[in-house]
């Protein structure tokens, strides 16, 4: 397969020396990308990777039928464009995966910004042959709108988000981790084939159940948290809403084959479109009886009935949830933390947490019906486009 041509490189590339094997030849690096119908940010990634302070490396464009103009801008890069037949990320990425012979693999998305040392700052790492797998987190690009931005605090809130990877940043320069988003990436091809690549037919969890295959394997997967990946949120609400069922649903049937990558916070979400639904019944059960009547002195030292109880507490629990999301996005990883971001951070938590919430309800229900399998979809991913 033929890597960039020179036509696409910038001013900055080629300034790093390969990465070499212990018999002193250069590793043989892929970057790998499936894509579907979305050219023109794809120009952009590929614009950014054709300029890396690391050169010595390839991009392969796995396409499920694009029909955009996608092949062009692959031969306007000399990026590898691959015809792939199928409709979701896993199966699209093992199909460029089974006729590479590469020995390091970069994942990323057609809706990134590689900083331009991206390559150099991730391959690093394999000098190491305890390395199995390294990545980074992943923030809005700075010219994300303000909706997507707002997205991007809401994940990366220090609270209330179910353990995502996509903010995390601890301290160190590699530092142990159970997970790496496959929008920032990079693994030994050796592990993925003895893992046989991404579970078939899995979409929105793909990235976790492989993580979990390679460390049931015995190798070790980092994290490097300076190497963070600009990735554009979805806009709320409707596409930031599918994408979150898309998570809920998919993260817990990937939990009944791998209980390995499974937490309580997985199962406890589930509850709570549940819990809303109740609060809010109970509010307004309180509200038509006279529980919402009584002044805020009386509230407090005066006798609760059943009235009360109904109102109050909902409300009360409605301000801890409002504060607790406040105070986890002001002191969250996002570096779009602003005043605005910030004060609607509860409302894009809450909205995450309900969509997530009814993607585990409909989990719930297939996998007691059918067993379940590792999220199967129609989709390379969960935008909306024209297949």
């Amino acid at each position: 397969m033929g890597g960039l041509t020179p036509l696409g490189m910038g001013e900055a590339s080629g300034s790093v020396a390969p990465l070499l094997k212990e018999d002193g030849k250069a590793f043989k690096i892929a970057v790998l990308i499936p894509t579907i119908n979305n050219a023109d940010e794809l120009d952009i990634v590929l614009g950014r990777l054709a300029k890396q302070t690391y050169s010595d490396f390839e991009v392969i464009i796995s396409d499920s039928k694009s029909k955009d103009h996608t092949k062009d801008v692959c031969e306007k890069y000399g990026a590898t464009w691959i015809e792939d037949p199928s409709r979701n990320r896993a199966d699209a990425c093992n199909y460029a995966l089974r006729q590479m012979d590469h020995e390091l693999v970069l994942f990323t998305d057609d809706d990134t910004v590689p900083p331009l040392d991206w390559v150099e700052k991730l391959v690093r790492w394999f000098d190491n042959p305890e390395v199995g797998a390294v990545g980074g987190p992943n923030f809005a690009p700075d010219d994300d709108p303000f909706g997507a931005k707002c997205a991007d605090v809401a994940f990366c809130t220090k609270f209330m988000t179910a353990g995502t990877r996509y903010g995390a940043q601890p301290k160190g320069e590699l530092v142990p981790i159970t997970h790496n988003p496959g929008v920032n990436c990079a693994h030994r091809m050796a592990n993925l084939r003895e893992v046989d690549f991404f579970e078939p037919g899995c979409i929105g969890a793909e990235d976790v159940v492989l993580d979990a295959k390679i460390q049931r394997a015995g190798h070790k997967l980092f994290i490097d948290p300076s190497n963070v990946m600009p990735h554009r949120r979805r806009r709320p609400f409707k596409p930031y809403m599918k994408q979150m069922r898309n998570y809920g649903y998919t993260r817990m049937v990937a939990n009944k084959r791998w209980p390995e990558i499974s937490a309580w916070s997985h199962t406890a979400i589930g509850f709570f479109p549940v819990i809303v639904v109740t609060a809010l019944l109970a509010m307004l059960y309180g509200g038509l009886t006279g529980g919402a009547d009584a002044d805020l002195w009386f509230s407090l030292t005066g006798e609760w009935d059943f009235s009360r109880v109904a109102f109050h507490i909902p409300l009360g629990l409605i301000c801890t949830y409002i504060g607790i999301s406040w105070l986890g996005a002001a002191i969250g990883t996002s570096p779009h933390r602003s005043i605005g971001t910030v004060f609607l951070a509860p409302l894009f938590v809450f909205l995450a947490q309900w969509a997530y919430g009814q993607g585990v309800i409909k989990a719930w229900r297939e996998i007691r019906r059918t067993g379940g399998r590792a999220g199967e979809g129609a989709q390379i991913d969960d935008r909306i486009r024209t297949a």
